[in-house]
């Protein structure tokens, strides 16, 4: 299933090249890329297989997992209970979750969370997949735990355990678990086909994930001892793993959202659009604001690149993801190298999401490719640069 089908305007024909030549050449399995615009979708492109075992093509509706990526859809819960007062970015986490408290983690607050400078970017003791899919139970585990690190002191990206500990705090000042929480008030009233719990009744539309022939890190170089290694192998989840009913039906705010491209740059392109959707408010411009201030600028020791951290989001790392350019832009992007751009300074958001997945973690070719791609259209206008 060769081609691209979809919209595209004229203007971002370099977008939808990109993408039919990258099916052409098997450098994509089954993709989608969604830019919005201003309030209009100027990209809605989607094409090749969802399914190599059956030949199934990726079509309007195809769902997959969006990896990390998902963690921008937790930021937005979180942002918007920071908007209505109940949540305080500045207060210690034990505020709103006691047990949090224990093991010297008295002075962890919100934003550590939200920036990935807690100190809790992995489980202490050995975690299994079912495990972590008990999300009550596993926030326990990490609520009774020392922190890794001094918190607040550079971040350790919160791979698998964030989604928990924003969960959890979420849950615990609204009642309502995260992915609750993100039908209701941000993915339900958006009509956006997005899921963090995803119910049987979308099973059928939901790619089959295509690993990479490499993760693309070498563990070997690693201390076993240090917090990249304890992140990213405890537990190791498989792409084979995503389809299964147990995982598509937990609600890790980390890593098993499932979307589309279309789904995930109309939801996120209420940041790119100071807070709005078709005229409805989900944001005040001030909790907008929130997501630039800067929680962490250096080397992160999970991922072991140079990473900028707001609240929520990452911001431009010119020295990691040079395709994203400087400005008022965050980010984030998924394993296999999914990603959404949300650019406010350009009232602008694109997402691309695949399931034929690059090695990596971040900064994935594929992804800076499409970013590239859409960044050129917007740098040209009548053919000449501006």
């Amino acid at each position: 299933m060769s081609g691209a089908h979809g919209v595209c305007a004229a203007r971002f024909a370099p977008v939808r090249d990109l993408l039919e030549r990258r099916l052409r050449d098997g450098d994509e399995v089954g993709a989608s890329v969604c830019v919005i615009e201003d309030g209009e979708p100027v990209v809605d492109l989607w094409g090749g297989v969802a399914d190599p075992a059956t030949g199934a093509a990726w079509t309007s509706d195809t769902l997959v997992n969006t990896y990390s990526l998902t963690k921008t859809m937790t930021a937005l819960v979180a942002l918007a209970l920071v908007d209505r007062g109940v949540l305080d970015p500045d207060a210690p986490v034990a505020r709103y979750w006691p047990e949090f408290g224990a093991a010297g983690k008295g002075d962890v607050l919100v934003r550590h969370v939200l920036g990935h400078t807690s100190g809790v970017c992995g489980w202490e003791r050995t975690v299994s997949l079912d495990d972590v899919c008990d999300t009550e139970a596993a926030a326990a585990l990490l609520a009774a735990q020392e922190p890794w690190w001094t918190p607040g002191d550079g971040s350790g990206y919160q791979a698998v355990t964030h989604g928990h500990l924003v969960g959890e705090i979420a849950r615990r000042v609204t009642g309502r678990s995260l992915g609750t929480l993100l039908r209701e008030e941000f993915t339900g009233p958006a009509g956006a086909d997005f899921w963090l719990g995803a119910p049987a009744s979308v099973d059928s539309r939901v790619a089959a994930l295509v690993p990479p022939a490499t993760s693309g890190i070498d563990y070997s170089a690693l201390d076993p001892a240090g917090a990249a290694v304890r992140t990213l192998t405890n537990p190791v989840i498989r792409p084979a793993d995503t389809r299964t009913r147990t995982f598509l039906a937990a609600e890790l705010g980390a890593l098993n959202g499932q979307g589309n491209a279309r789904s995930v740059a109309r939801v996120q392109s209420i940041v790119s659009h100071g807070g709005t959707l078709d005229g409805t408010r989900y944001l005040s411009p001030s909790a907008i604001e929130r997501v630039f201030a800067v929680q962490s600028d250096g080397v992160d020791r999970v991922l072991g690149a140079h990473l900028r951290f707001g609240l929520g989001y990452a911001l431009p790392s010119p020295r990691t993801v040079p395709a994203i350019p400087q400005g008022r832009i965050c980010w984030w992007s998924g394993f296999g190298g999914s990603i959404v751009v949300n650019d406010l300074d350009r009232r602008l958001t694109f997402a691309y999401v695949m399931n034929g997945m690059a090695p990596g973690l971040i900064g994935a070719p594929n992804a800076s490719a499409y970013v590239e791609a859409v960044y050129s259209c917007l740098d040209t206008v009548d053919g000449a640069t501006r």
